[in-house]
């Protein structure tokens, strides 16, 4: 669904912004589907969208149509908006989406350079970055939300300390090095196969070519949905919260080391290696292939780390 242009020039821009911001919305919808790992034919609500958003039924339901449009949701009378393939749950590919991203990147990328300072007020970064007011407020809400910048009382916004360091990221991989293969080995581990076959065919399809083709999010939230994925088998829910939250945590590190993109193909092998023991019922060798991966996946991200501050 597109929004009707009218001729006058503050018209044109009135829509511009709602169809930016619906556009938007829809990216966002997309990040909770593949966040929360909903299956094909899982249900979206509309109002616990909303209610998540903080925005109206009408700017979600806008959205939830332009996702019907590019066969996400498929929409049942008198049922709402359920998921159709996974598989077809990239991201949402348009110029709208295309600059949100860049803008956060540059934010991101400027921040880790400490090219930024700790404190910044909205004016100066729409200045630095030659942004709208709509679209500075949505890329701040994003990072808020991830925890990487907060509103400072009064006026102005201040970036948090924590997690802008290499040391950092290695301190949630010992987290996850600890855990993660731990979580293979509890009473009544149960793989979600028709998961593992999502992860699997992505993995798949970036052994064919699309490794270098990702955005940095789609390569991160694949390396999130794996792993979320093969720890949710545990069925303990502090484990699987653990991992969501160092998940959440290394966005901000993890993000650099996708503009190296050397390693990737063997860290596919891997995976797929990790699920092929997992279906045979090898927990055991599977958490010994799990740690050692983890261990090359954080030596990777310090020379990638040191290169790029070279």
């Amino acid at each position: 669904m597109t929004d009707q242009f009218v001729e006058s020039a503050s018209g044109r821009s009135g829509s511009n912004r709602r169809s930016s911001a619906i556009s938007d919305l829809a990216q966002r919808i997309v990040d909770h589907i593949r966040e929360s790992n909903l299956t094909s034919e899982s249900h979206i609500s509309a109002q616990e969208l909303a209610d998540k958003f903080s925005a109206s039924r009408t700017p979600i339901n806008r959205a939830l149509r332009l996702l019907e449009s590019r066969n996400i949701l498929i929409h049942h009378k008198n049922r709402g908006f359920f998921v159709t393939s996974i598989d077809r749950v990239p991201s949402i590919k348009d110029d709208a989406i295309s600059g949100l991203e860049l803008i956060y990147t540059s934010i991101l990328s400027d921040r880790l350079k400490n090219n930024l300072p700790n404190v910044v007020l909205e004016s100066f970064l729409l200045n630095r970055y030659k942004l709208t007011s709509g679209q500075l407020s949505v890329v701040l809400a994003r990072i808020a939300k991830e925890g990487w910048i907060e509103r400072r009382g009064g006026y102005g916004w201040e970036f948090t300390e924590y997690l802008t360091t290499p040391e950092a990221l290695a301190q949630t991989f010992r987290v996850r090095q600890a855990l993660e293969p731990a979580s293979l080995l509890e009473p009544g581990y149960e793989l979600d196969l028709e998961r593992a076959a999502q992860c699997r065919a992505v993995e798949m399809s970036m052994l064919a070519g699309d490794i270098e083709s990702m955005s940095p999010e789609e390569l991160f939230m694949r390396g999130v949905r794996f792993h979320e994925t093969i720890v949710a088998g545990s069925k303990n829910p502090y484990m699987i919260e653990t991992i969501r939250r160092m998940n959440r945590l290394r966005r901000l590190l993890a993000y650099r080391a996708t503009e190296q993109r050397r390693g990737y193909r063997q860290h596919c092998y891997e995976h797929i290696e990790l699920l092929d023991l997992l279906e045979a019922g090898k927990n055991r060798e599977a958490a010994d292939a799990l740690r050692l991966h983890l261990q090359l996946v954080e030596a990777n991200y310090k020379r990638i780390n040191d290169f790029l501050k070279s």
